[in-house]
């Protein structure tokens, strides 16, 4: 009995770290409704300052219109990232974790905070 409650236990332990997904730009709008990572390259920002919600919004796999992938920083949320992010970011390589939801049709994730990026 202890060896199935064990093994149950390391199951339910070891589940996050194994339903973790990457995928490219390109591929995100297949995921809609999952928690997954998109790796990409970023082609452009732009920090809606006027806007609803003060979004900045990071375009990646292409420039805007083009882009197949966009994640979102809130205005409230800018304040956690030591740098300008659609400055810092441009032209890197970058990994985002996040619920990909879709806005106009379009894929995104909404990040709530610095952790979520990772710059390779």
């Amino acid at each position: 009995m202890n060896k199935i409650v064990l093994s149950l236990v390391l199951l339910v332990a070891a589940g996050p770290g194994f339903s973790q997904t990457s995928v490219p730009a390109a591929d995100a709008g297949k995921h809609v409704g999952e928690t997954i990572t998109v790796c990409d390259k970023v082609f452009g920002g732009r920090f809606l300052e006027n806007a609803n919600g003060q979004p900045t919004l990071i375009n990646m796999g292409d420039a805007y219109p083009n882009n197949p992938f966009t994640f979102v920083i809130f205005g409230e949320n800018r304040k956690k990232f030591s740098y300008v992010p659609e400055e810092f970011l441009l032209n890197k390589q970058v990994c985002v974790t996040g619920e990909i939801k879709t806005y106009k049709d379009k894929p995104q994730i909404i990040v709530a905070d610095s952790t979520q990026l990772k710059i390779k």
